[in-house]
């Protein structure tokens, strides 16, 4: 017998999940699975973190879920990054997934070509934020801002003279000198490779 996640959220402690639940579990009888409840009652849709969507996310993990069920999209999240974010989830751990009002079934061959669609979308969200974030890299760098961390402090042509020389008569380790000299053994072995600005 499959076990059937069945969430359901409601944003204000006044209202009730007992009309989503109610049609959801008689849902899942009638498909001969095992239902367990998860409620989220006065928790907004925009939150990641909601008591019983984590907990339903930890039975998901460790794989005690066969197929989520939810009454429609925006119970589950608000925004389309969260509802990739969940649904990329479920896929790789072989959930299905059911949004109940919008007739998705992830368990169906046109549900999977949602899972698809959902897929390919969630992959092009990647990118775009992958080419705006080098753009702006880019940008910046044009303009002259330095990208990263700024050193922990720089080196005279000296200094650094001795520091390979120390290196070079095994006087000292990569990390002795980077003690010594106040830095990171990854600037140290920069300065030894000649790679240092």
């Amino acid at each position: 017998m499959k076990s059937a996640a069945i969430y359901v959220r409601v944003s204000t402690q006044e209202q009730e999940t007992e009309m989503q639940e109610g049609e959801l579990v008689e849902f899942a009888k009638r498909r001969g699975w095992h239902p367990q409840v998860f409620r989220d009652h006065g928790q907004s849709g925009a939150k990641e973190n909601r008591p019983a969507l984590d907990k339903m996310m930890t039975a998901v993990r460790q794989r005690k879920i066969d197929v989520v069920v939810v009454w429609a999209l925006d119970r589950l999240a608000r925004s389309l990054k969260q509802l990739l974010a969940l649904t990329e989830e479920f896929q790789r751990v072989g959930v299905d997934f059911i949004a109940f009002k919008q007739n998705i079934d992830t368990g169906s061959p046109a549900g999977r070509l949602t899972y698809a669609v959902l897929g390919a979308v969630a992959e092009f969200e990647r990118e775009m934020l992958r080419e705006r974030v080098r753009a702006g890299v880019a940008n910046a760098r044009r303009n002259g801002k330095v990208i990263g961390r700024k050193p922990l402090r720089t080196f005279t042509l000296t200094e650094k003279q001795l520091i390979r020389s120390q290196f070079k008569r095994k006087k000292a380790s990569v990390r002795g000198l980077a003690i010594r000299y106040g830095t990171t053994q990854w600037m140290i072995s920069r300065i030894l490779k000649g790679q240092e600005n």
